[in-house]
């Protein structure tokens, strides 16, 4: 993994805001309506892990900070577009994800996720910019 990603700058405000959770929130999911998308292409132009791909924002979309629990923690993308997501963990690690909640929706997952504050990315994996929904949840 990339020990960090210059172009994706986790100390800038995100542009969707942010939210704090704790284990067992309610509602479950937690929604957060964006515009996926950016001028930054995540394969291309920054050293992220090789499974980032899609066009992205520089400022991450939105931020949790969470405090952990014993169930995972999973973040999905809905959209009538290709979609992707990009995550910088409270480890400082990246996961990317382009097509696994089906669809051309994205789904990363922490299985035993860390307390602590996830930095997140919306993309496209087109060209255009795309109204999408950020679902925060713990259930399967």
């Amino acid at each position: 993994m990339a020990s960090g990603a210059p172009a994706q700058d986790v100390t800038k405000a995100a542009t969707y805001g942010e939210v704090r959770l704790s284990a067992g929130f309610t509602p479950d999911p937690y929604r957060v309506s964006v515009t996926a998308g950016g001028s930054i292409d995540a394969y291309q132009d920054t050293p992220l892990p090789a499974e980032c791909v899609g066009k992205v924002a520089e400022a991450p979309d939105f931020k949790v900070t969470y405090e952990a629990g014993r169930l995972p923690l999973v973040f999905r993308t809905l959209s009538s577009e290709d979609t992707t997501l990009i995550i910088n963990g409270p480890d400082g690690k990246w996961r990317c994800d382009d097509d696994s909640y089906g669809d051309g929706d994205a789904e990363v997952r922490f299985e035993k996720p860390r307390s602590g504050t996830y930095d997140v990315w919306i993309g496209t994996f087109g060209e255009n910019m795309a109204d999408a929904t950020l679902l925060i949840t713990e259930t399967p």
